[in-house]
């Protein structure tokens, strides 16, 4: 074996490794042409790939705890502070299954991510109660991951992407999130950034909204070997966010080390698209 493809494999290991529960017998999931999308479909494009879907899923996760209800959700009925490996590995399931799995895998885990939403209910410090199946909570949900998602994918990928395209990717991952119960749904670049203009007023960082934040930032990497790459991912995720995003968690955007974080991302980016090509 050539040292290129002994390369290729450790890294295909240590990735597989990462995201899938070996000790629960996960394997990687394997693209098919019949599923929710195909290979046409710009969401392929963008899902399939791996340095800037995991920064662009940290952004987005900073940005849906910034709604109290949702971190409520998360910090009341989920085992995120004390398994967060875990936490981050079902939901990059949830999004390798719905985009490349079979459809009847796609509808099955959708329609166990509802099951479980039904069950996460409480009522927030102020007294006001909240849901998980809360349709305009999901819509928060589903339209941060997907200017997260696609805002990596920019950056990091393709900075030349048409509006056309990146429509399409809206209108295309809306399938998600209609599916999930979410309203309203986003399907074009434009009907996002009003959807986020018109929840900003809901968002609130306290005390709990920082600590998460420094629980996701500071979690120890799975293996020495992906430590810098988890490094690198985390301060490309805060550059990612929105000033006033990161004013709200009090984080600090990379300032003169922005140039070096950000060749650095677009290097293992690349790096990553080689192995898996």
């Amino acid at each position: 074996m050539s040292p290129a493809a002994l390369i290729k494999r450790a890294l295909i290991g240590q990735v597989r490794a990462v995201f899938n529960d070996q000790a629960k017998g996960e394997k990687a999931v394997v693209r098919t042409p019949d599923g929710l999308f195909g290979p046409q479909a710009v969401v392929w494009r963008v899902h399939g790939d791996v340095i800037t879907m995991m920064a662009g899923g940290v952004t987005a996760l900073l940005l849906q705890m910034l709604h109290p209800a949702v971190l409520a959700g998360v910090w009341d009925h989920s085992t995120f502070r004390s398994d967060m490996l875990g936490r981050l590995r079902r939901t990059a399931r949830f999004i390798a299954v719905t985009g490349y799995d079979t459809r009847e895998a796609a509808e099955a885990a959708i329609a166990k991510v509802r099951e479980v939403h039904t069950r996460v209910k409480g009522t927030l410090p102020d007294g006001t109660p909240y849901a998980a199946d809360d349709p305009r909570l999901l819509a928060w949900v589903h339209v941060t991951e997907a200017v997260s998602f696609l805002g990596a994918w920019i950056r990091y990928a393709e900075p030349a992407m048409s509006l056309a395209d990146q429509d399409r990717y809206f209108a295309e991952f809306a399938i998600i999130a209609e599916a999930l119960g979410a309203d309203p749904i986003p399907r074009t670049r434009t009907e996002a950034e009003a959807l986020i203009a018109d929840m900003r007023g809901e968002l609130f960082a306290d005390a709990r909204t920082r600590e998460v934040a420094r629980m996701v930032l500071t979690q120890p990497a799975p293996n020495l070997a992906v430590k810098p790459i988890q490094d690198m991912i985390f301060r490309a995720a805060v550059d990612l966010l929105p000033t006033w995003a990161r004013e709200m968690r009090g984080l600090s955007g990379p300032g003169l080390t922005t140039p070096a974080i950000r060749a650095g991302t677009r290097g293992m980016a690349a790096t990553m698209r080689w192995v898996f090509r």
